[in-house]
């Protein structure tokens, strides 16, 4: 969808306080906008849109605690080193199951 927008103006939002028990969720990134929909069809009572702006951009409003956040430490090169090597063993091994 053509909307006008840099990428640098397509952004999301997360906006919550401590008081209510919603969390207003505003974004254009296609992937996070499917599944929001996604979720909010198959849980109307926790998720609902509630905003179009016209731009390519929806809001939703989530129950708090449907929404999490993940954190995750970097790869030590040791660990990135070992898991390069097993995918390329899982590669070859699926190029002889393929023959």
């Amino acid at each position: 969808m053509r909307t006008g927008l840099t990428k640098q103006q397509k952004t999301t939002g997360i906006f919550f306080d401590e008081q209510s028990s919603i969390i207003e969720v505003q974004t254009h990134n296609t992937d996070l906008k499917k599944r929001l929909g996604a979720y909010a069809q198959q849980y109307p009572d926790q998720c609902k849109p509630t905003d179009d702006d016209g731009q390519g951009g929806l809001t939703f409003e989530i129950a708090k605690g449907r929404l999490s956040f993940r954190l995750t430490a970097p790869y030590s090169e040791e660990r990135r080193k070992a898991s390069g090597k097993l995918a390329k063993k899982n590669i070859k091994n699926l190029q002889q199951v393929k023959k």
